[in-house]
């Protein structure tokens, strides 16, 4: 990302080598005053501001909540889950797998996601909402990805346990973080301060990263683990 221009899914970053590093959605030095110290030509803005030191952050609205608020914890299990992704993305990549790239694209959708829930609905301006607003092409991007994979896959006829080589079993991980973060997102979605599509994208994401670690285990020879009830 070379891109120097502060966005709703790059609210806290380093800036080094005209290059942002995403760390956090929240709004905790967007507009704020940041120390900086001199480093060759330029200056460089340090990466701890001292706002959170009281056990509170803010949102991208400003409100400013505990750091256990629904928001922050929502926020703390999606950027989990993109950490997941890209883990599981590079054992892929070391397969030379061909879908890497949705993984890319998941995580960049991802940080929307965070835009997202860091704007509750109930403060946001209309210029907050027109920033962080969700789309619902990633639900549909998902479905045909799906789709793909499921034409190639053989059917599913016994429980498998996460297994299937390293990509494989990385992407079951990634799976069942997912499932967590939708758990975190679901009652801010119900309560009205998140977008429905951002619990739609989260709930097929798990079935997507389900069905691409199938994929993966097949596409490298590996077998998956069968679920045997114990003696």
């Amino acid at each position: 990302m070379a891109s120097m221009v502060v966005k709703p899914t790059q609210l806290r970053c380093i800036i080094r080598a005209a290059k942002c590093l995403n760390l956090n959605w929240t709004r905790a030095c967007l507009g704020s005053q940041r120390s900086f110290v001199t480093e060759g030509d330029g200056k460089i803005p340090k990466i701890y501001t001292k706002t959170g030191d009281k056990g509170f952050s803010s949102t991208f609205t400003g409100e400013r909540r505990p750091k256990e608020d629904h928001v922050f914890e929502a926020l703390g299990a999606t950027d989990e889950l993109s950490s997941a992704i890209g883990l599981a993305r590079e054992f892929c990549i070391e397969k030379g797998h061909e879908f890497t790239y949705q993984l890319d694209k998941i995580q960049c959708v991802l940080q929307d996601v965070g835009s997202n829930i860091a704007t509750p609905l109930s403060s946001a301006r209309e210029s907050h909402i027109k920033k962080t607003r969700f789309s619902s092409q990633p639900v549909v991007d998902l479905e045909s990805w799906i789709d793909e994979f499921t034409d190639v896959l053989p059917p599913l006829t016994n429980f498998i346990l996460p297994s299937g080589g390293k990509s494989s079993a990385a992407l079951h991980v990634a799976r069942t973080i997912c499932r967590r973060a939708e758990r975190s997102v679901a009652p801010i979605v119900r309560s009205g301060e998140a977008d429905q599509d951002v619990a739609k994208f989260l709930n097929r994401l798990s079935d997507y990263l389900f069905t691409v670690a199938r994929y993966a285990a097949m596409k490298e020879g590996n077998e998956e683990t069968i679920y045997k009830r114990p003696e």
